[in-house]
């Protein structure tokens, strides 16, 4: 931190670059972590200040998902456009210009800074092929317009994908299971995902409030139980954001109910279920959803519970305009 002379290295590569750190919870992480008082940059500002050491040239590639902020703390592209355009004004600036798309600028501000003249527009900077999923190449367009409420785009871009990425619905939770263990073929890797704010799947065995071990449920064989492979262990957004599997079951929460055609936010509090009204929130559990959505390589099977009208927690009405909206974009139930 002290050391004023540049790195060794001229080009860094920041994978998931909108998830950066503010700079409230960099200066957070530095005090609780490395014991230094008064840290004052974004973690954004702090690369580019060390990167900006070198004589001649540099350069920082970011690598921006669209719709993948899921955590307080995690400042979006701005952060980035700040540090640029306000103490690194030297610095060139190329972006994509599907930046400037909803997906990717969550604020007016970011696509205010996105649009000023110094920021060049490159269209070839947009990375198009997926590389998660070999057979997905309308996954995110359907992702995105079911995260968005436009349900006559969803069904447009699932029937482009049905083909060959299927994406099936169940109520029955062993239905789920015997699927994900008829399509797997080898190694291929399968397992349980949820929502971490999902916590009224427990009843259902899926209990998001216990922290999978990743390096077993990622890598260990069929014959650990600790694996994703036994369907036991359920992985949240956190879990496995940036990673992925072949075949998933995504287990639908009451967190994220489809009601009024839109989505409505919900949190679990106590013994009862509050209204999401922060419109950051909002969005972090859309985005957690979004990241759920986009981990399979090949195709999943989304489970939506039927509910228990003696269980205040989770009524019927819960979950039954969200099966049947997901019906109504085309998905077939298995």
């Amino acid at each position: 931190m002290k050391e004023q002379t540049p790195p060794v290295e001229r080009v860094v590569i920041f994978d998931e670059a909108q998830r950066a750190w503010s700079q409230e919870q960099t200066s957070k992480f530095m005090q609780q972590r490395r014991g230094q008082e008064g840290f004052d940059k974004s973690e954004p500002e702090f690369l580019i200040e060390v990167m900006d050491r070198h004589e001649g040239w540099c350069v920082v590639i970011c690598l921006i998902g669209g719709g993948q902020e899921i955590n307080t703390g995690e400042a979006g592209l701005l952060e980035w456009l700040d540090a640029l355009q306000g103490r690194f004004t030297n610095w060139s600036i190329f972006a994509s210009s599907l930046l400037l798309e909803d997906d990717y600028v969550a604020d007016e501000k970011a696509r205010e800074r996105l649009e000023q003249p110094e920021v060049e527009k490159r269209p070839a900077l947009h990375l198009s092929a997926s590389m998660r999923s070999f057979r997905a190449d309308n996954l995110n367009a359907f992702v995105s317009a079911l995260m968005d409420g436009e349900t006559d785009q969803a069904r447009k871009h699932y029937a482009a994908l049905r083909a060959k990425y299927p994406v099936t619905l169940t109520r029955d939770l062993p239905t789920a299971r015997s699927w994900l263990r008829a399509k797997a073929r080898g190694s291929e890797r399968f397992g349980m995902i949820a929502s971490s704010g999902a916590h009224r799947l427990r009843p259902e065995g899926l209990n998001v409030r216990n922290s999978i071990t990743p390096e077993y449920w990622f890598l260990n064989d069929r014959d650990d139980v600790r694996s994703s492979f036994y369907l036991e262990e359920v992985a949240t957004e956190f879990d496995i954001q940036g990673l992925e599997l072949d075949w998933s079951c995504l287990a639908w929460g009451a967190d994220l109910r489809w009601s009024n055609n839109n989505w409505s936010n919900f949190s679990f509090r106590g013994t009862s279920w509050q209204k999401v009204n922060a419109q950051t929130r909002q969005q972090y559990q859309l985005n957690a959803y979004r990241v759920l959505l986009t981990r399979a390589r090949q195709g999943m099977i989304i489970f939506v519970p039927k509910g228990d009208a003696s269980d205040p927690t989770r009524p019927p009405n819960f979950y039954n305009q969200t099966y049947e909206m997901l019906l109504r974009v085309g998905l077939p139930e298995a």
